[in-house]
């Protein structure tokens, strides 16, 4: 394991010198209480409005929907929060953590779906933007994908420290607008009118709890690369409870804050609903409120960007040893992105029902990731790893992880029967239980239980002197003066 210079996470003001290596004690110097706020604004954006619109489309009323909506929230966040308790304690990127339950080239598998995945949806973001931004203010779609692009593009190259700041700033600029509009509701004075239609029926009820599930459930595979600047002892109950209420409550707020612009006002877009209740309060502030919803999104296409680029780092070496280089993050970013603005630039909003449909199997593929990794940390291994064996195939993960191959593997093919993809497919049981998606749920539970019981078998006290070699060579670690103009990797921490 190559460990880059700097005694900090990025000269003051600079771009961030970590990647995929390990943060030493020396430079941990993140804070519990900027969790919450930073996660609260990773769902504080029309994308999640959106999710408050499918069960008024299906039938379900508004109270109906406000209760299934925070019913899969609150189950949903929790396996998000559990995975950012493993950022501090192992200061390592999610991924490479997964080389202990997968092997070192074997996390490929799920570094696929994790990839597509970020790509996927920066292109859904940047296309509802310019279709959104086109329609209210008249904006040329182009202009609008590559400036979003590129801002993204920045925030991901300058990191860690940087996507915290901007979330912060965000988040204190967007909760005063969505006060005031969430106060307009309530007293009525954000237009709207009592439905005439609406009711319950369980498919609708299930739907809107399995969307809202799985919604927070796709942060779990980069939770934790912005945790890992966290001390080490920080308290997992902490971190934990600060992710889970910041990104949560944030989700429930504007999934509620749908279902009404649904069933109160018939809107089928976020952005669009947005402007026009905002401007049913006043004159402007629908303008102002859309504006902020818009840079919560590019923000969170930074935090994509970001996690993508490591994702691909983590991917390269796997296959061969790279190290790990702030030219090297400029490259596979600037890359990322053109590749999701070539992406978005010849998407329609017509076609983003496919892309949905799309993004639906890889939340099939990360599924059983979530809970073999889970399992896998809180249950079998219970936090003690060998930090310097994931860095190399020959250490005790070795190259392939059978067990969590296997586990994996199960699951998956066990949710094919219950896959839901509107108009693409649907598996014979989604049919017989009237098109309800608990596949990801069927994918949980299978490939949890597998991966549980195909590790009976896994001798952990065996793997004790491996991690006591990997803490005193990790503790060996040694302060260097930041350099702002080279990347020198500092000599290999033996494995």
């Amino acid at each position: 394991m190559t460990q880059q210079s700097g005694s900090h996470a990025a000269p003051r003001g600079g771009i961030e010198v970590r990647s995929i290596d390990y943060v030493p004690e020396h430079e941990r110097h993140g804070k519990v209480r900027d969790q919450g706020p930073f996660w609260f604004l990773g769902n504080f954006q029309f994308f999640t409005i959106a999710i408050g619109f499918i069960g008024p489309s299906m039938g379900l009323s508004l109270g109906y929907t406000a209760l299934a909506g925070i019913i899969g929230i609150l189950f949903g966040t929790l396996f998000m929060a559990f995975h950012a308790s493993q950022g501090a304690e192992l200061g390592l990127p999610q991924m490479i953590q997964s080389r202990a339950q997968f092997g070192y080239r074997g996390v490929a598998l799920v570094l696929i779906g994790t990839l597509f995945t970020f790509v996927g949806f920066n292109v859904v973001d940047v296309v509802l933007m310019a279709s959104g931004l086109h329609g209210i203010f008249g904006w040329n779609t182009v202009a609008i994908t590559m400036v979003t692009s590129l801002i993204g593009m920045l925030l991901a190259i300058y990191g860690h420290d940087w996507l915290h700041r901007v979330f912060k700033w965000i988040f204190y600029l967007s909760l005063p607008l969505y006060l005031i509009l969430s106060v307009a509701i309530l007293m009525g004075g954000a237009g709207g009118k009592v439905p005439t239609t609406g009711g319950f029926t369980w498919v609708a009820f299930a739907a809107q709890i399995a969307a809202s599930a799985s919604y927070n459930i796709t942060y779990a595979p980069y939770v934790s690369d912005y945790s890992r600047y966290l001390p080490r002892h920080t308290p997992a109950r902490s971190i934990i409870a600060s992710v889970f209420w910041g990104a949560a409550s944030s989700a429930i707020w504007l999934i509620v804050l749908g279902a009404w612009l649904a069933t109160r006002l018939g809107a089928s877009d976020g952005l669009v609903a947005l402007y026009s209740s905002g401007n049913a309060v006043f004159h402007g502030f629908g303008a102002l409120i859309a504006l902020s919803s818009i840079a919560a999104m590019v923000a969170t296409m930074g935090l994509n960007a970001y996690s993508g680029m490591l994702t691909v780092v983590t991917a390269l070496d796997s296959l061969r040893k790279v190290t790990p280089t702030r030219s090297l993050r400029v490259v596979v970013i600037g890359a990322l992105t053109v590749l999701w603005g070539g992406i978005a630039l010849v998407t329609s909003v017509n076609a983003i029902n496919m892309l949905f449909a799309a993004l639906t199997i890889m939340l099939y593929l990360l599924v059983p990731w979530t809970a073999v990794n889970l399992v896998d940390y809180f249950y079998v291994r219970r936090g003690r790893y060998a930090i310097t064996h994931l860095f190399t195939p020959s250490g005790i993960y070795g190259a392939w992880g059978r067990r969590g191959l296997i586990a994996y593997t199960v699951g998956f093919v066990a949710t094919i029967p219950f896959f839901v993809l509107p108009e693409v497919y649907s598996g014979p049981i989604a049919k017989l239980i009237g098109g309800v998606d608990i596949g990801w749920l069927v994918g949980l539970l299978v490939s949890g239980i597998s991966y549980y019981a195909l590790s009976r078998s896994l001798d952990v006290v065996a793997e004790e002197a491996a991690i006591q070699a990997s803490e005193w060579a990790l503790g060996s670690l040694t302060a260097v003066p930041p350099s702002s103009s080279e990347d020198k990797p500092l000599p290999a921490v033996p494995a």
